[in-house]
Parts: structure tokens; sequence; C-alpha cells
């Protein structure tokens, strides 16, 4: 039943300008036809989506897409949760259809995340040409990224993905972000499923209100990035952390901050364990070097 890879996210806005000015003018993700519910679908690589943005009230997560190598896995991860009593809806064939997936069903995590359960993939053929001419983007069996989701019941958010979508431990980290000692750290969990990717999800214990903490993009190039982050500049918008490179899984990677209030981490270079010889990791610190983070301006 493990999990074989974030597959697609999906993301409500009041605002689909806003963020086809974010994801396309700006960062050079590829538009492609909208979803049959007025979506708007973004691809990075030869699936037809990897972000898709529907009109709505709130700005929110709606789910994370993961995605099963079979119905086998697929089917052994819906009774996991069933035995656990865990509530889950089998979605429509008309669902399935919107997310181009054979069958899906849908759960809410221990801290409340939506999770979208899914298998098969489908491919249009059609190439990734971005509009700033970007290179591509470290996707295939590694999925489209990672999520980090918050988790104010941590623990039990984290052994609810490892016990029923199979993922495993790689890294942990407990940062002090008062300099108090009396007060609690933060504690972020970092988790792998079947893929070489560092990790392709992370808990942070906490809330946000977007249900999102942020979304990760790796670019082939660093040259990829650094044009990038160039272009948010010069387009206005907030640069949430600076250009460094984290410790535990290597990436060279910047913050900005999208339409929807969470922040997407645009990077390379990203590190790929070998988990037949991996010890999952805590690490002291967060970043080897840079990200230095900034706070919105206040409107």
């Amino acid at each position: 039943m493990t999990v074989s890879s974030l597959g697609y996210a999906i993301i409500e806005a009041t605002d689909l300008a806003a963020w086809r000015h974010f994801a396309v003018t700006t960062l050079g993700l590829m538009e492609s036809a909208p979803g049959p519910d007025g979506s708007l679908r973004l691809r990075v690589d030869e699936r037809p989506f990897r972000l898709a943005v529907i009109p709505g009230k709130v700005d929110r997560l709606v789910g994370a897409g993961w995605e099963f190598r079979d119905e086998a896995a697929w089917s052994a991860c819906l009774a996991s949760l069933r035995a656990a009593d865990i509530a889950v809806r089998i979605g429509s064939d008309v669902e399935a259809a919107n997310r181009l997936a054979h069958k899906i069903a849908y759960c809410q995590d221990s801290s409340g995340n939506p999770l979208e359960i899914y298998f098969g993939r489908a491919y249009d053929h059609a190439p990734f040409v971005s509009p700033h001419g970007l290179s591509g983007f470290v996707t295939g069996d590694q999925g489209m990224g990672h999520v980090v989701l918050p988790a104010p019941d941590l623990e039990t958010t984290r052994a609810f993905y490892k016990r029923h979508l199979g993922f495993a431990d790689t890294d942990e980290m407990w940062l002090d972000m008062t300099g108090n000692p009396a007060d609690p750290k933060l504690g972020i969990y970092f988790l792998h499923a079947n893929n070489p990717r560092h990790h392709s999800l992370a808990l942070m214990g906490g809330a946000v209100p977007s249900g999102c903490v942020h979304l990760m993009l790796e670019a082939r190039t660093l040259d990829d990035v650094g044009r990038t982050l160039d272009r948010c500049t010069r387009n206005g918008l907030h640069v949430s952390s600076s250009f460094g490179r984290h410790s535990n899984d290597l990436m060279l990677s910047f913050y900005v901050q999208t339409p929807g209030g969470f922040d997407l981490e645009f990077g390379c270079d990203g590190m790929r364990p070998d988990w037949n010889t991996w010890v999952p990791t805590y690490s002291l610190v967060a970043d080897l070097w840079g990200h230095a983070w900034s706070a919105p301006p206040a409107k």
C-alpha cells in the first residue's frame, strides 16, 4: 500500500487571474486547457496538469493528490483506513475523470488535512513549453515535488501517514523560533514515498489558515532558479526567503508567496538518498547557508 508520489495539488482561489500572473507570467509554468470544473490547470512536465486552481470563495489548499502504483496498492490503503474507522469516500467516475485518474477516494488525515488518493496516470504527450524558456522540472516517478502540511496533532498525523499510506521517515527538525529556551520548539517531520525524492511530504506542528505551509517545485538547473527569482523580484512578488541551501535535502532554493497566502519553494539540486542504506536523521539546523526569512508587508 506504499504511496508512490505526490501526483498533484488542488488549490481553491478567489482570484484566478492573480494565480495565472503568478504561475505563468512570473514563474514560467505552462497553462493547459481549463478543467471541466473551470480550473486553471498548470503543467510542468508531460502530465496534463500538476497544479489545478479552481475558482472559489476562499484561498486554500483543497487537497494533495497521492498517487499509488496500481489498484491493488490503492485498495490496500483504503482497507487500512477503514480498519481504523477513518471515513473514506470513493469518488464518482466524473470526479476521477476530472483528476485524470482511474479511481479516486477522499479522506482527511489526523489534523484535518484533505487527501485525494488515486491511481492511474494520464498523458497527452504534449511537451512542456515554458513561456520563459525554463528547461523543465524534476518530476517523473518522483512526482510533482513536495508539500508541507500543517499538523497541530503532529505525532498522530505522522503515524497516520506511515501506517495507512506507507510513508517512511527521512528527517526531523525541532527549531527554536523565539530564542527563549522555555518556549516549545517547532517540530517538522520529513517523510518519503516510494521514490528517490528526499521527501514528498513534510508535517509542521501548528495550524495555518490556508491549509498549506508550502509547495515545492524542483527545476532542472540553477539558472532556471536564478532567472525565476529575478522575475519574482521584478514583478513585485513577496520573496519570503532569500536564496539558500537546506541542510537536510541540500535543495538550493528560494521561497515566494503565492496568491493563496502560502509559499512556493522554487529550487534545484535536491538530494536523492539510497533508501537501502539511509538512516533517518535529526537535523539540528535548517540551512547550511542563506534562506533569510521576511514577513510580507502589512496591508
